[in-house]
């Protein structure tokens, strides 16, 4: 074999193997620093953005800065724990006509407490009369899983999700306690008629669907909810969630428990559903974006799972409800992504889940096509 073949094969082989930021030709810009393990943002009209940070804080971005002091009006009474503490941040689907911002945190003490959703009104500078909407029940011990991401359905009411409190994962497939579900409300907090379980006298009523782990990404694509779920040492999830299902936890799973033991013989069962996308080994998904931008027009359409294990954002692509490829992006920040959000611009929103946590702009490279080949 020539020189010259050996060079064109390594150069082949340099082009198949190109990191991501080669081949999307994207830039990340940090837009601010110093947050204390910032959770979920959400951008305001006018070009401000609300951050929250775990640790019980409501941050304001205004003119690409960092405001000093936190934001005023947020609930005090926030639980703050190893996996919890202040989480969601979300505007209503009519916020510019009422203002109103949606928030989730834990309540209670480390021996007793759960997800709480409440609502607040935004004046431009601070939040006022902020109002509990739905305590998940009920309150139990520890402090992990407890969901807390929510997502507006063209009807305008809110999924919000939520964990099986870790040592009480059998309570997932009970339905009448909030452990392990998904539940859907009115934005005042009420039941709507509709839900699957509303005529139930043994289940709560809110429920939307059951039989999850630990479900911290949602979204909604032409009115379907899709949700990304955690596994535990493997048997994380993307899902497609239809009303009123059973997505199996812990009766099914593709995972093992720390220990390494079997939680479960089964991978699947009669009348529980099977996730569009499982990983194993874990990747800890722990947000979930259907991208619609026009930045990086390759992209439209796919999905975008920010990981915490992996330390990067998992870019899938479905075609006809099932897989049709992935990439692993921006694994080159060695950071714990917590969220990423599609900003009114088009560009990639992140945040670094880091004691001296990141917020950062994904942009293309100037001058780049970004088409996809």
């Amino acid at each position: 074999m020539s020189s010259r073949t050996v060079a064109l094969l390594l150069c082949m082989a340099c082009l198949a193997f190109a990191p991501a930021q080669a081949r999307d030709a994207y830039r990340i810009e940090t837009v601010a620093e110093g947050l204390e393990y910032p959770w979920s943002l959400a951008f305001l009209p006018g070009g401000d953005v609300l951050v929250t940070e775990r640790v019980g804080r409501l941050r304001l971005i205004r003119d690409g800065r960092l405001q000093p002091a936190p934001v005023e009006g947020v609930p005090g009474d926030i639980h703050v724990g190893r996996q919890t503490g202040l989480m969601e941040v979300a505007l209503d689907p009519r916020f510019e006509e009422n203002g109103f911002v949606y928030l989730t945190h834990a309540y209670g003490t480390t021996p007793a407490n759960n997800t709480r959703l409440v609502r607040a009104r935004w004046d431009g500078e601070r939040l006022h009369g902020a109002r509990v909407l739905f305590d998940a029940l009920p309150a139990k011990a520890g402090d992990s899983h407890y969901g807390g991401r929510i997502a507006f359905l063209p009807d305008e009411t809110l999924v919000l999700t939520l964990g099986d409190a870790f040592v009480l994962r059998e309570e997932a497939q009970n339905p009448a306690n909030h452990l392990g579900k998904l539940v859907r409300l009115t934005r005042d907090g009420a039941v709507p008629g509709d839900n699957p379980f509303a005529d139930r006298s043994d289940a709560a009523r809110e429920i939307y669907s059951l039989g999850h782990r630990n479900v911290q990404g949602i979204a909604v694509v032409d009115g379907q909810v899709w949700a990304s779920e955690h596994g535990p040492r493997g048997g994380d999830e993307l899902n497609r969630i239809v009303p009123g299902a059973n997505y199996g936890w812990p009766l099914v799973t593709h995972g093992v428990d720390y220990t390494w033991a079997r939680i479960s013989p089964y991978t699947e069962l009669p009348g529980m559903e099977q996730p569009v996308v499982q990983w194993t080994p874990s990747i800890a998904p722990a947000g979930l974006l259907h991208y619609t931008g026009g930045l990086f027009p390759q992209w439209r359409g796919d999905f975008f799972l920010p990981t915490l294990a992996e330390k990067s954002v998992r870019r899938v692509r479905l075609r006809d409800g099932a897989e049709a490829g992935q990439e692993v992006l921006f694994a080159e920040l060695g950071a714990r992504i917590r969220d990423v959000r599609q900003a009114p611009d088009g560009a990639l929103w992140l945040l670094t889940d880091e004691e001296a946590g990141r917020v950062l702009r994904v942009v293309p490279v100037a001058g780049e096509a970004n088409e996809e080949e």
